[in-house]
């Protein structure tokens, strides 16, 4: 099968093979053949199993002038996705006989994309709603979201890390149709969207800690997309961060930095996108209740120094937001007023990344705060007098290190955008302040 030098892998060629054969030996008419692609699991039986990558395949048979596109029923929503190519869902192999022959035509699986794209944009499964207190860990999340800047969240077990976290993509805003289809074929390679068709909202990923190197980046014989291309447009949450191998975390450093990843073999090279928010979590000490009064479980400052260590700076240096989560007290949990809805602070982090948009049209890579550039944090980031005085005098009284000096400025930036206002002032500057807990004298040393 052309190309002979590509090594094909997968079931998914079962039913070109069978209807191959028979169109050779003339069980069935073939004069128009050549405008299908037919791809399918055979099973014994005769029926299909659905495959995976379909969405791809549907896009490449468009620009190659295929005009049908025969695949099991399992699959036809999401290669319906496609303009302009008939997709025919099909259960089996006697259907397709039966088509060619002109015995019984499939029915071709109508789907506007469009119309279902913009219909499923509805309220999110996780909503801010629900969430009793952590007032300020909100607004934190709030100010992630609207500048797109990776986030750790520190804080004694049962504090609330990953229920926030879950919480987070509610409030990014909904993708695009673009974006949906960039997320759609990196989950249709490994085989996510079965019966699906397009995915409509921001994908949140939470790997575990014994993840491998290539499971989180991607790779493999035959290169499949890793748990931070399958991020793509979302959020990828690592709960736990310090338990993870440190040289896992080392691997994803250069993907965050360019937001896609190669995976290159001898024969042929792959690249993933992975633009994605990294949202990560940890205890604050090994014992997990540091500087805690009311626990006794202490941890020695050796103990406290290798579990930290375990998180490199380089690593640090791409998360611009740390904030400390602390258990919310019974009277808050017992009140029945809810909070603030995930769809209202979506709207203000909706006007903030359109703020950025105006900001950075000139630039192509450059979408939104935390993707800026030291020279474009020096040209978008300016100080007057008094908020230049005010973070020299933070940095120097809490002992931050020069890596904060860069992510206090773009923090800062955003709390203005969501303020509507132009110029940072010293009140941005102080917010930016707190989100730098690890550059404490204390955390790292």
């Amino acid at each position: 099968m052309a190309p002979a030098d590509i090594r094909k892998e997968g079931a998914a060629y079962d039913l070109t093979l069978a209807i191959g054969i028979l169109a050779a030996s003339n069980q069935i008419q073939s004069e128009n053949i050549h405008q299908y692609l037919i791809m399918g699991e055979l099973s014994l039986d005769g029926s299909l199993q659905p495959i995976k990558g379909v969405l791809p395949m549907a896009i490449k048979a468009r620009e190659e002038g295929f005009q049908y596109f025969i695949l099991p029923k399992e699959n036809a929503k999401e290669a319906a996705i496609v303009d302009n190519l008939e997709v025919l869902g099909v259960n089996n192999i006697m259907e397709v006989i039966n088509h060619f022959n002109g015995d019984e035509k499939i029915e071709p699986t109508i789907i506007d994309t469009r119309a279902a794209f913009y219909s499923n944009l509805d309220v999110p499964e996780f909503d801010f709603a629900n969430v009793k207190g952590q007032e300020s860990i909100k607004r934190c999340m709030e100010i992630a979201a609207a500048g797109g800047h990776n986030i750790i969240l520190i804080g004694p077990p049962g504090s609330g890390k990953a229920m926030l976290a879950k919480r987070l993509p509610s409030i990014l805003p909904p993708m695009t149709l673009q974006e949906a289809l960039e997320t759609t074929k990196i989950h249709s390679v490994i085989g996510n969207t079965k019966d699906q068709g397009l995915m409509y909202h921001r994908p949140f990923r939470s790997p575990h800690h014994t993840i491998s190197n290539v499971a989180l980046v991607g790779g493999g014989q035959y290169p499949k997309p890793g748990e931070i291309s399958l991020s793509h447009n979302g959020v990828l949450f690592l709960d736990e961060l310090p338990e993870f191998k440190r040289e896992v975390l080392e691997v994803m450093r250069q993907p965050l930095e360019d937001r896609d990843v190669t995976i290159s073999r001898a024969k042929f090279t792959v690249t993933y996108p992975c633009s994605f928010m990294l949202v990560a979590s940890m205890n604050p000490s090994p014992s997990g209740y540091f500087n805690d009064p009311n626990s006794p479980m202490t941890s020695s400052p050796q103990e406290m120094q290798r579990y930290l260590s375990k998180i490199s700076g380089p690593l640090l240096d791409r998360i611009d937001i740390h904030i400390e989560v602390t258990p919310v007290p019974f009277e808050k949990l017992s009140e029945e007023r809810k909070g603030e809805s995930s769809m209202n602070i979506r709207k203000r982090v909706t006007a903030a990344r359109e703020i950025q948009s105006q900001r950075f049209s000139e630039f192509e890579s450059v979408h939104y705060n935390a993707q800026m550039s030291v020279k474009q944090i020096r040209e978008f980031c300016k100080l007057s007098e008094e908020s230049l005085t005010l973070l020299k005098t933070a940095m120097e009284k809490l002992n931050l290190s020069a890596r904060a000096y860069d992510r206090i400025l773009k923090v800062s930036r955003i709390i203005c955008d969501l303020a509507n206002e132009t110029d940072i002032s010293p009140t941005h500057i102080a917010e930016a302040i707190q989100y730098r807990s690890l550059d404490r004298e204390g955390w790292l040393g």
